[in-house]
């Protein structure tokens, strides 16, 4: 490729990227003054309403990548993400990037999540969060009980281990919040590994710098994890909680190794797929 079409590719992307963003921004502006009011106003009571907005997520979730996709601002791919189908799951990924739970939530019937309390006040997403019905971190007395509950109703409920995105670079961290509630529901878990390359919205980027070259997602659905082949019977909750995300870390490295390379050069030491395999427990 050209010096000067390398040069326009960059442009171009850089472009529709800004485009991406202003439509999310303004789908989500109007959205909360036309689609939801209505969805309010035809909805016999709340849990019918919190369904038929989430579905309303998950459709704009879907045409978000989709836009991307079309503009060639991004590239994925996405395997054995039937298994997201099942209802009640506990969905546990790792997280590279600002758009990993678009993917996840494009294809997650009722998917709930749990959202920072940054998030909840920001002026053009609460009101969405809200109507939705996902679950703050900002009460965290209530937390674990809220993510049982929400499993218990049949919701998949979809958690970031690292509770933030990965820094390029650095080793990937896992808190053990996921295995808390993992035992407090007694259910499995199942693993989405997620790689992109190269590295893109990270924590530390801005929408406008935009990498090299268009970024490939690859996102990957494991077999669930039994709950019961990981816990030792009579041992604290404390103790199985550290033993379930030190299964996490190597089930994430296992993931990230078998999957086959990613399109283009060799994945970067600064990459996601390098932060999963250099993954360990944080202390």
């Amino acid at each position: 490729m050209s010096p000067w079409f390398q040069r326009l590719d960059h442009l171009w992307r850089a472009g529709c990227s800004g485009l991406c963003f202003a439509v999310f921004g303004l789908a989500c502006v109007l959205a909360s003054v036309t689609v939801l009011p209505l969805i309010r106003l035809m909805s016999p009571d709340r849990p019918t309403m919190r369904r038929r907005v989430r579905r309303v997520l998950m459709l704009g979730c879907g045409f978000l990548i989709g836009m991307g996709r079309r503009l060639g601002v991004i590239s994925y791919e996405l395997h054995g993400f039937e298994r997201l189908q099942v209802p009640g799951q506990l969905v546990v990924a790792n997280h590279p990037s600002l758009i990993d739970m678009l993917f996840i939530g494009a294809h997650t019937p009722q998917m709930d999540c749990i959202v920072k309390d940054a998030l909840m006040r920001k002026p053009f997403l609460r009101t969405l969060l809200r109507w939705a019905d996902y679950i703050p971190n900002s009460a965290p007395q209530h937390l674990i009980g809220n993510c049982v509950a929400t499993l218990q109703a049949g919701n998949s409920l979809l958690v970031f281990p690292e509770g933030t995105r990965s820094v390029p670079g650095q080793l990937l961290k896992m808190k053990r919040g996921a295995a808390h509630i993992a035992l407090a529901a007694g259910c499995d878990l199942l693993p989405v590994c997620i790689l992109c390359c190269p590295s893109s919205l990270t924590k530390a980027d801005v929408w406008y710098r935009v990498p090299s070259r268009r970024p490939h997602w690859r996102l990957s659905v494991g077999e669930p994890i039994s709950l019961l082949a990981l816990i030792t019977p009579g041992a604290s909750e404390s103790h199985n909680a550290r033993r379930i995300t030190a299964y996490l870390v190597e089930h994430f490295s296992v993931m990230a190794t078998t999957l086959p390379p990613l399109p283009g050069p060799a994945v970067a030491p600064s990459s996601a797929g390098a932060q999963v395999l250099a993954a360990r427990v944080a202390p």
